[in-house]
């Protein structure tokens, strides 16, 4: 093999192994869960919805599809992250949404208007810290299947297909 051989197959690798292993499995979100999280947050045109954990893309590219919403999803797997943008491409809301390669936990959230998760209960406590520092008064945070532990309590809780879907607002500071 050729040192640019070798150099290629190992960009090729890294380019296709996370920088880390992510903290849970991906387990796609079944599309009418998708759905409600997005009826539940209330999203809209001028919102920007960032999808932690954001897997195949479906939750930033229905929420561009059927609400004209911007979108980030924020994965860890580059693999993921190349199957997410085919799909917003093939969805035609290439230009709405973007995915990005990086750790939902260094992932600047500023911009967000309604944040998604399909974590775990541990790593949403973990990040509800960053989540009420960063995003503005008035964000949405909606989660599928696991809560922010005693502490947060959700502002509404519905079940959708057996499953439960969570929101929270960020308050006035």
């Amino acid at each position: 093999m050729t040192a640019i051989a070798a150099a290629f197959a190992i960009a090729t690798l890294s380019a296709q192994t996370p920088a880390r292993a992510p903290d849970v499995i991906y387990v796609p979100t079944p599309q009418p869960v998708v759905e409600a999280m997005l009826d539940l947050a209330q999203v809209k045109a001028t919102d920007v919805v960032y999808d932690l954990g954001s897997g195949d893309g479906r939750i930033v590219i229905t929420a561009a599809k059927k609400y004209g919403a911007r979108g980030v999803g924020v994965e860890l797997d580059p693999a993921l992250v190349k199957q997410a943008r085919e799909n917003a491409a093939a969805a035609g809301v290439g230009g709405r949404v973007r995915f990005v390669t990086q750790d939902l936990f260094t992932t600047d959230l500023r911009q967000a208007s309604v944040v998604t998760l399909y974590l775990l209960q541990s790593l949403n406590e973990r990040l509800r810290p960053k989540l009420v520092r960063e995003l503005k008064p008035g964000a949405r945070v909606v989660s599928h299947v696991f809560n922010m532990g005693p502490e947060w309590p959700a502002e509404q809780t519905i079940t959708i297909d057996r499953s439960r879907v969570f929101l929270w607002s960020i308050g006035k500071r």
